[in-house]
């Protein structure tokens, strides 16, 4: 199962760099299925791979200027505040036993995987429609909606605390409405935003788990060859036309983790 855990990386790190979004949701699926690691433990191995590949992956759109830094900063700095105190305070608050309805307990491990799988769901939906909006039109002036960036830069901050993901699928189209930012350059400023608050949530573990950087660092290898096959391929195969196809694969395996975890355990 390890072997197909390193392919699994090396495909997290091609979606991320051929679609800008979507890929990283993939991570703790792969980690806890393929590798066998404890959920928790997995959602903060997330953290550090999502967050490294991101940053890799960035480094290519800031060579060609399509990396909007105050953008990054405005949205950046609420959703880093958010992932940094869910990692130190609200999932080490979390009680190994939840709740529990007669014999069936809802355990931590549980509840975050559940919530994970309704994220996918979700993320699913934002990949499978259709934009309407032309991808290459120019954008108007830019303005800041700060009240609204404030409050989706939060919101994003607490689901990549909990769940690992990098949020990309919520990142996008935030700084396409929000921002105006043109496609490319959403993308672009979407990795840094991932990488910062990645990286920085991932430091601000709450000391639960021990890391085994060994592991860690040979997962991150293979998703990193995998953002550069992916942003390879990006200059040949249009991302948004996969971008469907991928979305349906989350929606199936986010349903697939729902009944794994509640009916198969």
């Amino acid at each position: 199962m390890e072997y197909i855990g390193y392919l699994a990386s090396i495909l997290i790190g091609i979606a991320l760099g051929l679609i800008g979004g979507g890929g990283s949701i993939l991570t703790v699926p792969v980690l806890v299925y393929l590798f066998a690691v404890e959920p928790v433990l997995a959602t903060a191995y997330s953290l550090f791979i999502v967050g490294l590949t991101s940053a890799v992956g960035s480094v290519g759109y800031f060579r060609k200027g399509l990396v909007n830094i105050k953008t990054a900063i405005v949205f950046g700095i609420p959703s880093i505040i958010a992932v940094f105190s869910t990692r130190a305070f609200i999932v080490p608050a979390i009680p190994k036993e939840v709740f529990s309805i007669g014999d069936f307990m809802v355990s931590k491990n549980l509840l975050l995987m559940l919530f994970f799988a309704v994220i996918m769901i979700l993320a699913s939906y934002s990949m499978i429609k259709k934009d309407k909006k032309n991808a290459n039109e120019k954008p108007g002036e830019q303005k800041f909606n700060y009240p609204l960036i404030l409050i989706e830069g939060a919101v994003v901050g607490i689901i990549t605390g909990l769940v690992g993901a990098g949020g990309g699928f919520l990142i996008i189209p935030a700084l396409v409405i929000l921002s105006k930012l043109p496609m490319k350059e959403a993308v672009g400023t979407s990795l840094v935003i991932i990488a910062a608050k990645s990286l920085i949530g991932f430091f601000g573990e709450g000391g639960e788990s021990i890391i085994d950087w060994q592991f860690l660092s040979i997962v991150s290898a293979f998703a990193i060859v995998g953002i550069f096959v992916g942003t390879a391929l990006s200059k040949k195969i249009n991302g948004e036309k996969l971008k469907p196809a991928f979305g349906w694969f989350v929606l199936v395996m986010g349903v697939y983790i729902i009944v794994k975890e509640l009916f198969f355990k």
